[in-house]
């Protein structure tokens, strides 16, 4: 109701007869959209789901050395791995490659995600690795060649909350630090396969170890793959399938000024939207979102995205596109799909991806980490599957509503507005930057959301279906007249397609959480 408000001042209306104009165009598309979602559903073929059975306790006498064996040490894996041996499960983890990972994504910690470090106890991980505060966004729009500012929401004490940006590596080993200290066991290798008792259950993992080159084994009563983005062992364990939504293409430049000290940037010009924040005090990153990665990239970021960026921008690009490689990394979308297969839970980004331009990835993971640390104190022995799936199924619902459902939701809407594929799109993009202009509840909210320090649901959705009102009003201002009829056909194609962005996302959050 307080976006509603905002737009009813912004507009001098009674907010009631504001909301008799929202419910009057959105009902009938309301309608439209859930017919035509009903009846691809209906004919379209899927694959019977995978019901959840719960099955008896593992036998007190079973033979395993470690109550948890985790496959990835990432974010997600190492905050566990260290959550769960603080709380005196021993632990090991399974990484590929321990050395320091080169990533141009993660990189930007929410302070959703930095409060949900602290309560883990991992402050440490982002100190002394020359992290960058963050205080909100910059977001400049090429089309009215104007900018809008956007700050954190305020704590208790008046003081705006803030983020971090770091180099992803850097952050990656302090993790891993502290789950080494914490008492966690950390195995360099390669995991090639789950192991299987004769009854189905997961009991541990196969993997060739990278010091000797033999193929190892590892038992354990309860097994957590979070194994990233390329993950080998999702397609055995969920019916879910990656859709890649474009590319980033990432630089570091050197000593690149800042429109306003501790703000990242968001580039709104043709194409699709660019992000730019520091990472150290002397790196920034910039990423280039592209549908497809071109074969003269180079040319690419020099004739085409360079005339778009702000003034203070250009020279360090261009020196940065002509002195490094040009890193390209696909921007991945990955609905929650809950794998109810005794002994084993998929997290992390083998589990649920989305797009990672409102950076919300690395917060997601580390609420999750907090949900299952408190879960699994209830739990004495981690080889009850009765219990691990109650906990599983619980899961799946807790983090829709604290975090996860808006995250995954506003970074896909989001991206789809501001790379504005089509005019209705753009006509969406207009009227969200002009919300911003606003000021008051229309930053606050969406900003609430953003940082993932408010992750209502409802409030995200009201927000947006705020902006599509609101673009309405933009577009019967417009026109003359004896162009009404105009108005009220693209006005209803605005807000036709804020549904159909909205709708599938929303349906894609809750499809496969009934199947406990």
């Amino acid at each position: 109701m307080s976006s509603l408000a905002s737009v009813a001042a912004y507009l001098q209306l009674p907010a009631i007869s504001l909301i008799r104009i929202a419910v009057c165009l959105l009902l009938p598309l309301v309608v439209v959209v859930m017919v035509v979602g009903f009846l691809q559903r209906c004919g379209r073929r899927t694959k019977p789901k995978q019901k959840c059975q719960y099955v008896e306790p593992a036998p007190p006498n079973f033979d395993s050395e470690n109550e948890i064996v985790i496959v990835g040490a990432g974010v997600l894996g190492s905050s566990l791995a260290s959550a769960l041996s603080r709380d005196g499960r021993k632990v090991t983890v399974i990484e590929r490659d321990l050395q320091e990972p080169n990533r141009i994504v993660g990189e930007l910690l929410q302070p959703g995600g930095y409060a949900a470090l602290q309560k883990l106890g991992l402050k440490e991980a982002v100190e002394g690795i020359d992290a960058h505060i963050v205080h909100g966004y910059v977001i400049h729009d090429n089309t009215t060649k104007s900018m809008v500012a956007l700050s954190y929401p305020l704590d208790d004490t008046g003081k705006v909350l803030t983020g971090r940006s770091f180099h992803h590596g850097r952050f990656i080993m302090g993790l891993r630090r502290e789950a080494k200290k914490d008492g966690a066991t950390l195995i360099e290798g390669a995991a090639s396969s789950l192991l299987e008792d004769p009854h189905g259950h997961i009991v541990g993992v196969l993997y060739k170890d990278k010091a000797s080159g033999t193929d190892k084994t590892i038992k354990a009563k309860l097994t957590f793959v979070a194994d990233g983005c390329f993950s080998r062992f999702r397609k055995g364990l969920v019916d879910a399938e990656v859709s890649i939504s474009s590319n980033f293409a990432g630089v570091v430049m050197r000593d690149c000024p800042q429109m306003k000290t501790g703000y990242a940037e968001i580039v709104l010009g043709t194409g699709g939207p660019l992000l730019v924040y520091q990472i150290s005090h002397n790196d920034t990153r910039i990423l280039v979102d592209m549908p497809k990665v071109p074969s003269d990239i180079k040319g690419y970021m020099l004739s085409v995205i360079e005339p778009q960026l702000p003034a203070h921008i250009k020279s360090p690009f261009r020196a940065a596109v002509d002195a490094s490689q040009i890193r390209t990394m696909p921007n991945s979308f990955l609905p929650p799909c809950p794998n109810p297969v005794p002994g084993v839970v998929l997290l992390g980004d083998a589990f649920n991806m989305r797009h990672p331009l409102t950076g919300g990835g690395m917060s997601v993971a580390l609420n999750d980490v907090l949900l299952w640390r408190r879960m699994l104190g209830e739990v004495r022995d981690v080889g009850d599957h009765r219990a691990v799936l109650k906990c599983l199924e619980k899961f799946q619902w807790q983090r829709k509503g604290s975090h996860a459902f808006v995250v995954n939701v506003l970074a896909q809407a989001l991206y789809k507005l501001f790379s504005a594929s089509d005019e209705y799109l753009f006509e969406l993009r207009s009227a969200c930057y002009k919300y911003f202009q606003m000021g008051g509840m229309a930053v606050s909210g969406p900003v609430g959301l953003l940082s993932v320090v408010t992750p209502r649901p409802h409030i995200l959705v009201g927000h947006f279906y705020a902006v599509a009102i609101f673009g309405t009003y933009l577009i019967m201002k417009s026109k003359f007249p004896w162009q009404l009829h105009k108005g009220i056909f693209r006005a209803l194609m605005v807000v036709w397609k804020a549904c159909t962005v909205m709708f599938p996302l929303i349906g894609s959050e809750l499809k496969n959480v009934f199947q406990f």
